[in-house]
């Protein structure tokens, strides 16, 4: 379905870096892979009620998939719904990697100080998402597991996991409808499976856009029973 768009803002996360922000209720964000291997770990919250998260489990349970892509939903622990993915070129979404911490990092890349390589210096996911909560009073008990945008996992017959390499391009996009108002955390780092040796995160494009109608969500809604009252039980929420 054709909707009217209007494009509000536009950044770039660089390699690295990290963000955090409020998607309001009928927006949309599109985050595009700029160079083609990015990834993105993204962590979502009930932007008036933080201790109502994004519940990847639940997400995975009631979709009856491991692969997240278009016409599926991001579920909040309250059976809400935090975002929908109205469109993906990419096709695969990884929900079970999750991101490593400063020692991880120094394990897999090795050492990488700011004293000798200033900005340039080897970063990890946990804490940059660490940094991102501290801004809207959140801590350690609040980092769960995140979704990685732009990466692919799979689990083969004898349940090992296994990474996808090139399963994002240059210019692939995912794109995030929020049916109630969102805060996004997130960090563009590797994906911890990344079988790169070298530390090379990429950047990501962030856009965002207001629409003129949930029509966009059409295909969220009607792709699973339990989607059309996972909406439903959102927008009870402005009644």
């Amino acid at each position: 379905m054709n909707e009217l768009r209007t494009t509000l803002y536009e950044t770039i996360v660089p390699g690295g870096g990290h963000t955090s922000f409020v998607l309001k209720r009928g927006q949309l964000l599109r985050l595009t892979d700029l160079e083609g291997g990015g990834n993105a770990s993204v962590l979502l919250f009930n932007a008036a009620e933080k201790s109502e998260r994004l519940n990847l489990p639940d997400s995975l349970k009631c979709q009856h998939t491991v692969k997240l892509t278009a016409g599926h939903c991001l579920y909040s622990d309250m059976g809400r719904v935090l975002a929908a993915i109205t469109a993906d070129s990419c096709g695969w979404h990884d929900s079970l990697g999750g991101v490593l911490n400063a020692a991880e990092v120094q394990e897999k890349y090795g050492q990488g100080r700011y004293q000798e390589l200033r900005n340039g210096f080897f970063r990890n996911g946990a804490d940059n998402l660490l940094v991102e909560m501290g801004k809207w009073d959140m801590r350690l008990q609040d980092l769960l597991m995140c979704l990685n945008l732009f990466s692919r996992v799979d689990v083969d017959a004898d349940g090992c996991f296994r990474f996808a390499t090139g399963n994002s391009r240059a210019g692939d996009y995912v794109e995030l409808y929020a049916p109630m108002d969102t805060l996004v955390v997130l960090t563009a780092l590797q994906h911890p499976m990344d079988p790169n040796p070298q530390y090379a995160p990429k950047p990501i494009g962030l856009t965002w856009q207001q629409v003129a109608s949930d029509g966009i969500s059409v295909l969220c809604r009607t792709s699973r029973p339990e989607n059309g009252r996972g909406f439903h039980n959102t927008e009870r929420l402005f009644i």
